[in-house]
């Protein structure tokens, strides 16, 4: 089956005829239904299918035993002893209403890459796992790399099941099967009709480690933003570096009153408390934003304002920051900004304010021998350089202040192939479950596609056909590298944990 037609079966799923979006959100039905479609494609490859108790999903190639069987065939134990593996994929969920290829561009090329190795003739030494994991973009339960964050440890089971979605269900009582209404669903990654699991259950499930022995990752992915479209010839880059971000939320509380009773004079309302911080945010963000070195963007993008009646004042208004920064202090600046303006604001309106941090990740640098490999593997003359170059990614980004049009990146130099500037090494102000695999001890590695509008997270993301096959070969390239000279396998409990 082509890349073409995978896309075809799987575009539909989830897919608003209103808005042209998608509403692929965690365990509800579009999202399990390309979960679905995702195991059916992995086993018409002969794939072996496995899933943890949270949703994640990968489908593996095994490579065959010396005497030419399958692999585990004669020794089932061989499966669970896996080492030196190579895993790909992304993730399927997306957020509301939003583009075609964020997440399950990597799920379709990584199959479509399978295909293109089978058909070159080649055959893995090791394990190559195309991955799936659950709730990337926390367009559900408010965590962005849930999926991720479990199957690594980053986040306790303890609590994560206590997440909980905007009707109140918790995350606990979904992935037992029960969605707080009374309807029971299919266990993740089990046939219709299994029993529901308990939480005794998923942490008999996952004592194994879906994640064992992989020695690396490579997740290709849309790029989010317009680097690659604004450059010539170049429908595919490599990523450096995942920039800080975090989720805030800030609860502003106040009086309820009538509209039309209570005197300008005698209010005290949150929503004015918002308004302004709102606009405290962007001021701050775009103060610094392209100032020398400076990365800045802050952006409140959900409001849950009680009791949210046209003719009350309300009595609470939550709204979520999201925040983004090229440095850890950056960030940390531009939250502490925002905050002092929210507070002197509340002290002004006789209002209050709570500001709880959702999620914070730090600044990570994807492995730059790993990314050297991937650049070799994709036929730059030279790589010598790719590791001092990706460190210094950072200045040249601030640097490209002069040419608003997009950041500066780094090339890896001349294409043997093509004599053009190189495969572009680039930066990211998009969070990636590859981020959570690195910051697990996981060597860690991503390849971006041109996305012709540079709008994502949004029904206008797009992409060529034509430039999704380059990143199909793309991907077969760089995995067929690791998968005949496989790296070492790290020690990811003890990275992780």
């Amino acid at each position: 089956m082509s890349f073409e037609q995978m896309w075809r079966d799987l575009e539909p799923l989830g897919l608003s005829a209103r808005t042209g979006g998608y509403f692929r959100q965690p365990f509800l039905t579009a999202e399990r239904e390309a979960a679905a479609w995702f195991e059916e494609a992995a086993r018409a490859r002969g794939l072996r299918v496995e899933s943890d108790g949270f949703g994640n999903t990968v489908a593996w190639w095994h490579p065959v035993d010396d005497d030419g069987g399958r692999f585990g065939a004669t020794d089932p134990g061989a499966l669970s002893r896996r080492g030196n593996a190579v895993l790909t994929g992304s993730h399927l969920d997306s957020v509301l209403d939003g583009g075609a290829f964020d997440g399950p561009l990597g799920v379709v090329s990584a199959l479509a890459a399978i295909d293109v190795l089978r058909d070159r003739g080649i055959t893995p030494r090791v394990p190559l796992g195309v991955g799936v994991f659950v709730e990337e973009e926390g367009s559900r339960f408010g965590l962005a790399c849930l999926g991720s964050r479990l199957a690594t440890g980053q986040i306790s089971w303890a609590d994560a099941r206590e997440l909980r979605d905007r009707d109140g269900i918790a995350l606990g009582d979904v992935i037992a099967g029960d969605d707080g209404a009374g309807r029971h669903d299919a266990e993740p990654g089990s046939p219709a009709g299994t029993a529901p699991a308990s939480d005794r259950d998923i942490g008999d499930r996952t004592a194994g480690g879906l994640l064992d022995g992989v020695s690396c990752f490579v997740e290709l992915h849309c790029e989010q933003g317009r680097d690659l479209v604004l450059r010539d010839d170049a429908p595919v880059g490599l990523a450096s570096a995942i920039w800080p971000h975090g989720r805030y939320r800030f609860d502003f509380c106040g009086h309820a009153d009538h509209a039309g009773a209570t005197r300008m004079a005698d209010r005290h309302d949150p929503m004015l408390t918002y308004a302004a911080t709102s606009l405290a945010a962007d001021a701050a963000a775009r103060d610094r934003d392209g100032v020398g070195d400076a990365i800045r963007r802050a952006t409140f993008g959900r409001l849950d304002v009680r009791p949210g009646g046209t003719n009350a004042i309300p009595s609470r208004v939550s709204a979520w920051l999201d925040a983004r920064a090229s440095t850890d202090e950056e960030l940390a600046d531009l939250l502490s900004e925002v905050e002092r303006a929210a507070r002197d604001r509340a002290a002004a309106d006789g209002t209050t304010l709570d500001v709880t941090a959702e999620s914070v990740s730090g600044e990570v640098i994807f492995d730059r021998g790993l990314t050297s490999r991937l650049a070799a593997a994709l036929g730059a003359t030279s790589d010598r350089d790719v590791a001092e170059r990706g460190a210094a990614e950072r200045d040249a980004v601030g640097r490209g202040a002069a040419d608003r049009r997009r950041p500066r990146a780094l090339t890896t130099g001349a294409l043997a192939t093509s004599g053009n500037a190189g495969i572009p090494i680039i930066p990211t102000g998009a969070g990636h479950d590859a981020g959570i695999l690195q910051q697990a001890g996981i060597p860690t590695a991503m390849l971006f596609v041109r996305n012709e509008t540079g709008v994502s997270h949004s029904p206008e993301e797009s992409i060529t056909t034509a430039d999704a096959l380059a990143g199909v070969d793309a991907l077969a390239d760089v995995l067929a590298e690791l998968i005949t000279n496989p790296p070492a396998a790290p020690h990811l409990g003890e990275a992780a944990r």
